[in-house]
């Protein structure tokens, strides 16, 4: 359980990190898709803007409690057995979450497409963590 705790927090707060590193990068390279975040539906405002920088959190705890679960029926290297864990999450949750979510609300393919790769990349790195430090 240690474990598992202390791999969550640390993975949380690379992930936290990386949202605000690819915070940065998405405002230079993808201006268009920022200009959506503009849309009053994404800032709701008060301590709920709080919320958002807990997420990462949130995720990596989940994502080690799955690890911890699932850990067994991956193979191989450390970064293979991660990575794979990533993936496997990314197309069981993240794809259908993202296919409901531009079905649902009018949102551009292309913001959709971004959260759906965002999506990938933060599990692949936190079963990249998971796998290190709690194998």
């Amino acid at each position: 359980m240690k474990r598992m705790l202390i791999s969550g927090m640390v993975a949380g707060a690379i992930l936290l990190a990386l949202s605000y590193g690819v915070l940065f990068v998405t405002i230079r390279m993808f201006p268009a898709v920022v200009e959506e975040y503009y849309n009053p539906i994404f800032w709701p405002g008060g301590e709920r803007a709080l919320l958002f920088f807990a997420h990462p959190f949130v995720l990596s705890i989940c994502l080690a409690w799955f690890w911890d679960r699932s850990k067994s029926l991956y193979t191989g290297a450390w970064w293979f057995r991660g990575a794979e864990m990533g993936l496997v999450y990314g197309v069981v949750a993240t794809l259908p979450s993202m296919w409901i979510t531009f079905s649902a609300i009018s949102v551009s393919l292309a913001m959709v497409l971004t959260w759906l790769l965002y999506g990938f990349v933060q599990s692949v790195i936190a079963g990249l963590v998971f796998a290190r430090l709690n194998p």
